[in-house]
């Protein structure tokens, strides 16, 4: 049976208000949650970016859900600092963290003035990171000379069981390469061919069966007012890859008053007021091939939302 979790994203919503959401999408029948981790919105009419970890520490002692992050070892974090906080999480809530590790982007890494690495480079350090992430987890002392360096590390309070580790893709080609590693893929809603292509070609590579979709969604009462919530907060996420790796915010901010359609709006965020249509499109996306989708309403006023999905979405959807 599919886990339906909740999204919450830092982004868009203070800690203190995004704790309090949190625990009441658990009230109301979610199962899981997942949340992003930057230190920068995409846009300024975001406006907030609370930091992950101690969110994660507040949000799994104060609900039972489960609790995955987005994070990105290498750059801004280094991948001890990751282990650490990942080992320390695990510990207290065994079997309830997970963490997917990707390669960052530069709206996010930017601000340790180090240069941005073209995507090559940034690979090879996620999975070197990767790499000392799982040695330490594992109780191992690392030292490491690569494109990261580590020197005599150790955790000292270990994990039990070991918190998985997720590759986020947005694209084929990274998600094959994440199948080496991982315990699982994790991406976002996108046409049903790729996400086909995108599955298929994870298995062929030999990749973990867990698969987790988070699906960007805009509903309210009418089809209007879901889209004017779509286009007002998420038409700087509608820019696929490089772009919207290597933009920083103000860059996001100029390139969306240009001018972004209707269908590129479309194309990133399910925009939908018919509660029956929106449970069969999500139903859609999850019976390709998904067992744990996480659903990111993407307006900022979360409570309609959670009660609606709670009383009439959700029974739908299982």
């Amino acid at each position: 049976m599919t886990v339906y979790g909740f999204h919450a994203s830092h982004e868009q919503i203070s800690p203190r208000q995004l704790l309090a959401d949190v625990q009441l999408a658990e009230e109301v029948g979610f199962q899981a949650a997942m949340c992003s981790d930057h230190i920068e919105p995409w846009s300024k009419r975001q406006g907030h970016s609370g930091m992950a970890w101690p969110w994660l520490g507040a949000a799994l002692a104060t609900t039972n859900l489960t609790f995955g992050t987005v994070t990105a070892p290498g750059q801004r974090y280094h991948p001890a600092i990751v282990a650490h906080a990942m080992a320390t999480l695990g510990q207290m809530f065994p079997g309830r963290f997970w963490t997917a590790l990707g390669s960052g982007e530069n709206a996010n890494e930017h601000i340790t003035g180090d240069a941005w690495p073209r995507k090559e480079v940034r690979q090879q350090r996620l999975e070197e990171c990767v790499d000392i992430i799982s040695r330490l987890l594992d109780g191992e002392t690392v030292s490491h000379d690569g494109l990261v360096r580590v020197h005599e590390a150790k955790l000292w309070e270990r994990p039990d069981p070991k918190p998985k580790m997720i590759a986020p893709a947005v694209s084929v080609p990274t998600a094959v390469r994440g199948a080496r590693w991982a315990d699982g893929l994790a991406t976002i809603n996108m046409d049903p061919g790729t996400l086909r292509e995108m599955l298929a070609r994870w298995d062929e590579a030999g990749g973990a069966d867990h698969k987790v979709l988070q699906v960007h969604l805009s509903w309210a009462p009418t089809d209007d007012e879901a889209y004017a919530i779509a286009h007002d907060q998420w038409r700087s996420n509608v820019f696929g890859p490089p772009a919207a790796w290597d933009l920083t915010v103000p860059t996001f901010d100029a390139v969306s008053a240009e001018g972004i359609s209707p269908e590129q709006v479309h194309r990133s965020v399910v925009i939908e007021s018919d509660l029956g249509k929106l449970a069969q499109r999500i139903h859609d996306l999850a019976s390709l091939g998904f067992d744990a989708v996480y659903l990111h309403h993407v307006g900022q006023d979360q409570r309609p939302w959670l009660e609606t999905a709670g009383e009439r979405l959700l029974p739908q959807l299982r």
